[in-house]
């Protein structure tokens, strides 16, 4: 089991930056495949971007690609988002999610733990 905690949202403005942190508990976080899912209101989550247990593969849904970059340090349990170039179309709630798989899914339905979501606001 891992608890997940995210920080790092805020306001930005359009073409700015922005990082995101999610730390994970437990001894076991490496053997975590882990993820950031975006949600608007009323829409579903959707998956932004995914790494593997060791980092070696990762997903990016095409939208993101070239701006945002996930990265994982599992001597500190935590992973990040570097959000680039911001637009105002990516102002959502960002949710980080874990699976105890080796591959990584863009669905949310195969995750099991989700952090609380931390709120990114890119204003035009």
């Amino acid at each position: 089991q891992v608890q997940l905690v995210e920080s790092g949202g805020g306001l930005v403005q359009a073409g700015g930056s922005l990082r995101l942190s999610c730390a994970g508990s437990g001894r076991t976080f490496s053997l975590y495949t882990m993820a950031w899912f975006r949600q608007g209101p009323g829409k579903e989550r959707e998956c932004v971007v995914g790494i593997s247990w060791g980092g070696g593969s990762t997903y990016y849904v095409d939208s993101v690609k070239g701006r945002f970059k996930i990265s994982r340090d599992n001597a500190k349990n935590t992973v990040y988002l570097q959000m680039a170039s911001l637009k105002a179309k990516n102002t959502d709630v960002y949710y980080c999610a874990a699976r105890q798989y080796v591959s990584i899914s863009s669905s949310q339905k195969d995750y099991k733990y989700w952090g609380q979501g931390t709120k990114v606001t890119v204003s035009s």
